[in-house]
């Protein structure tokens, strides 16, 4: 495999090192949590200018509409990581429901939906997580039945993130319920979170934040040109969106950053006036840990070879899931285990270190690995539909 740069890369390289040093007081500085700041959302429309970010999303719809190319594309995530600026926003909307729609939906849905939501102006959540329904989606019991010009949705989604800050929310709902295939009858279908029958209440989790929502939705009403895709057919639709979630969750770039980061912190902490850096045991799981992020890097690179072929990336993007979540969960165990007796500090407490932001990553970071499919269900795909292993026994019916 070459990994050398053209001439012609290396020059557009030295473009985007320039727009960045140009620019760099338009980085915003705070990004939102739930919604972009007015200065992200001014940052978003500086980068789709550029034919930085939206690439792939046709200038009718708002987009930058660049020839597919992989090297640009890795330049892109070098440049920036390396400048400390995001590259773009990173929600719901942009990096899962906008390519799913672009794959799935109708002239009017991505001529109404995807200029707003690229440019950081529309917030979507998804609504598939059911109780009783988490990993196991096709048991959703969110049910959806005719009327007129309309569907009437009733039933309950849950760990809905953005949910209270979000304006719509794309969801799997039951539309044939006497289907004898569970994986049938389901219908991929967006609603406005104004709709009358919607509350939603929030989650706090052991980050002591609020990010995840209970959605309990009564009698609401949709209008039946908003499914995506065929009536019934909302498993396939739903697995273009699972896939580029994978792909979200699992950015080799951030990785990095991280280790960059955590490097740092452990140049500046010290056990008995020794640099935690110079310590072999804390040095061996750090390198341990930015040999794993090199490997997710250069896995990415060949995807993104893979995707410019055409090939099948569903097996591909759930190892970028699984390997991105743990990773992502250890190195910060690492930052909170190198800070000693300062780890059990949390959120701004005096002596905390970076506002205890590896605290808080820690916690949140292993609720990723439980999120969009659990570690376990990725380790049984992997291993049932790449390796050929044997099914995984189930339990028995009493």
């Amino acid at each position: 495999m070459d990994l050398s740069y053209s001439g012609e890369h290396e020059s557009f390289r030295r473009e985007v090192q320039n727009f960045l040093a140009e620019n760099a007081r338009a980085i915003p500085k705070h990004f939102g949590v739930n919604r972009p700041t007015a200065e992200a959302v001014a940052w978003q429309r500086l980068l789709i200018e550029r034919g930085y970010v939206a690439r792939g999303v046709p200038r009718r719809y708002g987009g930058a509409e660049c020839p597919p190319d992989i090297m640009r594309a890795q330049i892109l995530g070098e440049e920036f990581a390396r400048a400390r600026a995001p590259l773009g926003l990173v929600n719901q909307g942009i990096s899962m429901f906008v390519p799913t729609l672009l794959e799935w939906g109708t002239e009017a849905q991505k001529q109404d939906w995807i200029a707003r939501t690229i440019r950081g102006e529309l917030i979507w959540c998804q609504g598939y997580s059911e109780p009783g329904a988490g990993s196991d989606l096709a048991s959703l019991r969110t049910f959806a039945v005719e009327d007129g010009n309309d569907f009437i949705i009733n039933g309950q989604k849950i760990w809905t993130t953005t949910a209270h800050a979000a304006d719509m929310m794309f969801a799997l709902v039951r539309t044939e319920l006497e289907a004898k295939n569970r994986y049938r009858g389901i219908t991929y279908i967006c609603l406005s979170m104004q709709t009358p029958g919607i509350e939603v209440r929030p989650l706090r989790t052991m980050t002591g934040a609020a990010e995840f929502n209970e959605v309990f939705l009564t009698d609401v009403r949709v209008p039946k040109h908003q499914v995506i895709g065929a009536r019934g057919d909302g498993w396939r639709v739903s697995n273009s969106t699972l896939k580029h979630e994978r792909g979200m969750l699992g950015d080799p770039h951030a990785a990095l950053a991280r280790i960059r980061n955590l490097l740092g912190l452990m140049a500046d902490e010290t056990v008995d006036g020794v640099s935690a850096i110079e310590l072999p045991v804390w040095r061996d799981r750090a390198m341990r840990l930015q040999g794993r992020a090199l490997a997710m890097k250069y896995h990415a690179m060949r995807l993104l070879t893979a995707a410019h072929k055409g090939e099948d990336l569903v097996l591909p993007r759930l190892i970028v899931k699984l390997q991105a979540t743990e990773l992502n969960h250890q190195i910060a165990a690492l930052a909170v285990d190198v800070m000693g007796e300062m780890g059990l500090l949390y959120n701004d407490a005096a002596h905390s270190r970076a506002g205890g932001l590896w605290q808080k990553r820690l916690m949140f970071d292993l609720g990723m690995i439980i999120g969009g499919g659990t570690a376990q269900i990725q380790r049984n795909i992997i291993a049932e539909r790449g390796l050929g292993l044997p099914r995984e026994p189930k339990m028995a019916k009493l």
